[in-house]
């Protein structure tokens, strides 16, 4: 999602501090017992040592986040943190003004959209749900979600970077490896899908991590779904 469809300048620099300042708000409204009720079902899946106190909690999630972690753990609680911002329109995912138009042709051709992401899967439906169009913030909210037939996460998929993720979203969807693209920022996942027969492309967009010269000679680079040929 993040440095495909939209700028990963607004995960990291809109969409994480939003997380931990709610997380505050949160904390701060609960201060005379622990752990706030709302945050209780998340606190297991943290080490015991971090899920001991508000403080303890607040400065593990920061440690967190700051190291950009993609722990399941973690981002199960961002997306509950979330719900706030999108449902009070401080939080709209800008996509690339490329994005929209291309999930629409695709699907209204018969193709099959979904998501893999290490975000999860309630955070993915908040994000489309809540989209706007990259540097037109006055726009409308388009909820985009029907576009997408499934969306998976590290939870229900397993880790990005490993070719059996890739086995077990194929075969979710009920098609062959062959019959898939997958489209990605990050060349560790594009290696991983491509290493199951996947078709998988490499989409650079400003912001994003540069690639090397040996990624540019391995991998197909895109910088716009323009260039996406599904024939």
């Amino acid at each position: 999602v993040e440095g495909t469809i939209c700028p990963i300048s607004f995960v990291k620099e809109v969409m994480y501090p939003s997380a931990l300042s709610t997380l505050q708000d949160i904390l701060a409204a609960n201060t005379a017992s622990f752990p706030p009720p709302a945050l209780a079902p998340y606190l297991p899946a943290f080490p015991a040592d971090a899920a001991s106190s508000a403080p303890a909690l607040e400065t593990h999630i920061a440690q967190l986040t700051a190291s950009d972690s993609k722990v399941p753990a973690l981002k199960a609680l961002q997306g509950y943190l979330w719900r706030t911002g999108f449902a009070n329109g401080s939080l709209r995912a800008p996509l690339y003004p490329d994005v929209a138009p291309h999930l629409r042709s695709w699907v209204e051709g018969g193709r099959k959209l979904a998501v893999f992401s290490s975000g999860s899967v309630t955070a993915q439906k908040l994000f489309l749900t809540y989209t706007g169009v990259e540097g037109q913030e006055g726009g409308d909210v388009v909820d985009l979600t029907g576009l997408f037939g499934a969306l998976f996460d590290t939870m229900n998929a397993g880790p990005k970077g490993e070719g059996d993720s890739y086995v077990r979203i194929a075969k979710e969807l009920g098609v062959l490896e062959r019959q898939v693209l997958f489209l990605s920022d990050n060349v560790t996942e594009v290696r991983a899908a491509i290493s199951t027969g996947m078709k998988s492309l490499v989409v650079s967009r400003p912001g994003n991590a540069p690639l090397s010269k040996e990624d540019e000679a391995e991998f197909t680079i895109i910088t716009t779904l323009d260039a996406v040929s599904l024939e």
